[in-house]
């Protein structure tokens, strides 16, 4: 039997606007929010309307409450006081050690590919989709304060050194994804569901408790890295779809953040060795794993491989599906 799922830092949630309502859809229901920047959504089978709702208030509340604690974009995150109060000790909660491990052994694992550390290079690249370019001895100038070699970590005691930066942002969201949907398969039994079945999307990274009810499979559109964002946040044109049965499916890509200039396409995903965009990275890459977190890390590092995306996926024996160009995924491995 799996442990529950302990809670964390709950005595101070963050203001919610109204739950959202369960829409009722084929087989189960529907809920949807905004959390991360990112349109989110879970989907419920083999529950009630009312169980829906206290699911889906639950799932909202945990994605805010991640998001106000660990955004680089709010002054009030735990990231925020690390780095405001340079060069100085601070003792972390259990979650944020959690966090800071497992991007401590993503960093050790790619060979320094990965690095938390790299989200000061943001000062100088913009990736707005202008045609604007930073000065090579801005990236220069940065780079000395990139490298998680200069993080000071000794669990749970972290400092981060006068002019560094950390950033979450590559497996916060993932986190979320696989948090959320710990909770619900918790709540869910505490609320009487036999057997439910779930999947959570925040933002096109997501995972699935298992088969939908009726024992198929959950089918995930893989989103065009050329198609348009629609105005209304819904699902982008898909450049074609996968069966998930159970697990974490994240996907990589430059499809809302890059600079093109004279015919090049810069992409946000920057070598943290060089301070510059990968070289022949992919449009896009989605990995299954049995986690997202897991995937998020993986669908990253293939991004970093450059030219090479396809065989280091090859290597790693999981499932994924590469975009290069426009026009669908070039799926690799087996179904997930």
């Amino acid at each position: 039997m799996a442990e529950p799922v302990q809670p964390f830092d709950l005595t101070a949630p963050p203001e919610l606007p109204e739950p959202p309502e369960p829409q009722a859809v084929p087989g189960g229901w529907r809920g949807r929010f905004q959390a991360m920047t990112s349109p989110c959504e879970v989907l419920l089978e083999g529950v009630t309307q009312a169980q829906a709702r206290a699911l889906l208030q639950t799932a909202q509340a945990e994605a805010r409450r991640i998001e106000q604690k660990f955004s680089r974009y709010r002054a009030d995150s735990v990231v925020s006081r690390w780095q405001a109060q340079a060069d100085v000790w601070h003792t972390l909660d259990e979650e944020s050690a959690l966090l800071i491990d497992f991007a401590a052994q993503c960093h050790a694992l790619s060979g320094g590919l990965f690095d938390i550390s790299s989200g000061v290079l943001r000062r100088a690249w913009t990736f707005d989709g202008s045609d604007r370019l930073p000065e090579p001895g801005a990236v220069e100038a940065l780079r000395a304060h990139v490298g998680w070699h200069r993080i000071d970590w000794q669990r749970p005691r972290l400092r981060v050194p006068a002019g560094m930066e950390l950033d979450l942002g590559g497996i916060g969201k993932e986190y979320a994804v696989d948090r959320v949907l710990g909770l619900l398969l918790q709540q869910a039994g505490q609320l009487g569901c036999v057997a439910p079945a779930l999947l959570v999307n925040f933002g096109g990274d997501l995972a699935a408790s298992g088969p939908r009810q009726d024992g198929s499979a959950w089918r995930v559109g893989i989103e065009r890295p050329d198609a348009p964002q629609p105005a209304d946040g819904a699902a982008a044109h898909s450049a074609g779809l996968l069966d998930l049965r159970v697990g974490g499916l994240a996907t990589s890509g430059d499809a809302r953040r890059f600079i093109h200039r004279e015919g090049v396409r810069y992409g946000h995903i920057l070598d943290p060795r060089t301070g510059w965009p990968v070289i022949g990275a992919p449009r896009s890459v989605t990995v299954a794993a049995p986690t997202c977190s897991e995937a998020g890390v993986l669908s990253t590092l293939a991004m970093l491989q450059g030219p090479h995306a396809e065989d280091w996926l090859a290597a790693q024996g999981v499932p994924h599906w590469v975009q290069r160009e426009p026009g669908g995924p070039n799926p690799q491995g087996s179904t997930p």
